[in-house]
């Protein structure tokens, strides 16, 4: 590989610009939250993988870097890459009707492949492969066109790539950075001149790294990339894999057992056992599962980022389809119950997922199963002023006992919930408060005095 004159001038002008500190981007936690709050609000984005890979015999990068495949036989998949079946405004359509408020693309995964017409290297969709195409403009488009944030995936590592120093685990590097800085730099500059040929063309609300564990932020001069990326956009958002220069937590494949210490953070989550589409994997999630991963994270506060694996030839499957619809009956449903809302309140309380209004006047139950009598709500201090079912609107009534004057411990709610009335997924019931939510998390009272009068007022 010539590593003169490989690059746009936009290479050289990051260089200089990082070494001179030119940007000088300022961020406070006001600004922060400012520009948090659209991802705050959205609780539901798409993942979307496609590459190399989605001819559907490899996972994607891993495949060749743990060896399951030579190098060479997994670039040669770029032949099937065609994009001929693709058609962006069908993806953005069914992504927005799922409820979706912002999605995800792979513009570059680790095998170097770009998505979209790079002028900064020379493996991409336009120079590699039949589609002989830029498939992200048309995508970026029609995803502004809908109202939906835009976000990019991007690799920082490129195994492939000679002036980058790991290729295969367990083997020696290809050179020392410490000892060639200069091959090093080299490959900084490339990352900076597609950071900025992304930032420049399309100016993404969102970017989504990955692959920086395998150097250290002031390797990687993170504080640097993400300065360079807030000097095309002051408001993008960049997530937690840039070595904590990020600006929220990206659990993955697997919702939190308990809220993280993340203000703001996303799970990523396949639909079946695979990121990118693979023939072999037809361990699908149901609809059923995937709501209730999503209820899971409204419940802690945070988002769901659910992939989807296109074809090569741009079909989707229909397994990912039928869970997006799905998804989308639910939310259109329910959607003052999950746009916007906060963490719930802690476990014990109640049988069931909850969220509150940014008020906390209003708490949300999430009932993933048919209640079997009375739905039980012990500890709420809050008194309850109504309560109804959502979507529907139908009147929801109650017993309160043991609600004692001289108890610190408020009574017990048993809400009764129309079975016909129910949701046939995940039915979700409003609690008007006349006060925001207030919890007694205490281990209860013992009767000082034994007066029956008394103890019935």
């Amino acid at each position: 590989m010539n590593f003169k004159g490989l690059f746009c001038t936009v290479a050289a002008a990051c260089s200089v610009a990082f070494s001179a500190g030119a940007y000088g981007v300022i961020d406070n936690d006001t600004t922060k939250r400012e520009r948090m709050q659209w991802f705050a609000d959205a609780k539901l984005g798409i993942f979307i993988h496609w590459g190399i890979y989605s001819k559907g015999e490899t996972s994607e990068s891993w495949a060749f870097h743990n060896g399951h495949i030579s190098l060479p036989g997994y670039m040669a998949q770029a032949n099937d890459f065609t994009a001929a079946n693709y058609d962006p405004q069908e993806w953005v359509k069914l992504i927005k009707d799922s409820g979706a408020k912002y999605t995800v693309i792979t513009t570059k995964h680790h095998d170097g492949f770009a998505l979209w017409d790079t002028k900064a290297g020379d493996v991409s969709a336009v120079k590699s492969s039949p589609a002989k195409r830029d498939v992200i403009a048309p995508f970026a488009e029609a995803v502004r066109d809908a109202g939906l944030k835009l976000g990019f995936y991007y690799s920082l590592i490129d195994w492939p790539r000679e002036d980058y120093p790991e290729i295969y685990r367990d083997k020696a590097p290809k050179y020392d950075i410490k000892k060639e800085p200069e091959k090093w730099q080299h490959f900084l500059d490339f990352n900076n001149a597609q950071l900025s040929e992304l930032s420049s063309t399309w100016n993404p609300d969102l970017y989504w790294f990955d692959g920086d564990w395998e150097h250290s932020s002031e390797e990687w001069r993170a504080p640097e990339i993400v300065e360079l990326l807030r000097s095309y956009n002051p408001n993008v958002i960049v997530n937690s894999r840039i070595q904590g220069h990020g600006d929220y937590a990206t659990p993955e494949l697997g919702v939190p057992v308990t809220k993280p210490e993340a203000e703001w953070w996303e799970t990523c989550m396949t639909i079946n056992n695979s990121w990118g589409y693979q023939k072999a994997d037809t361990n699908f999630k149901s609809p059923s599962t995937v709501l209730r991963m999503l209820v899971d994270c409204i419940n802690l506060g945070g988002n769901l980022l659910l992939d989807i694996g296109p074809r090569a030839d741009g079909s989707i499957p229909q397994e990912d389809i039928d869970v997006l619809k799905e998804l989308g009956r639910w939310t259109s449903k329910h959607s003052e119950a999950i746009y916007g809302t906060r963490a719930g309140i802690p476990a014990g309380h109640v049988q069931a997922y909850t969220s509150l209004s940014p008020d906390s006047r209003t708490l949300y139950v999430y009932l993933p199963y048919k209640p079997t009598g009375q739905l039980e709500f012990k500890g709420l201090k809050s008194k309850v002023k109504s309560a109804r079912v959502v979507g529907n609107d139908t009147p929801v009534t109650w017993d309160l006992y043991n609600d004692i004057s001289w108890s610190e411990v408020p009574g017990v709610y048993y809400f009764n919930i129309p079975e016909e009335a129910l949701d046939p997924e995940i039915t979700v019931v409003a609690l008007e408060l006349e006060e925001p939510a207030s919890l007694y998390r205490g281990h209860g009272q013992v009767i000082s005095f034994n007066d029956s009068e008394a103890a019935l007022k």
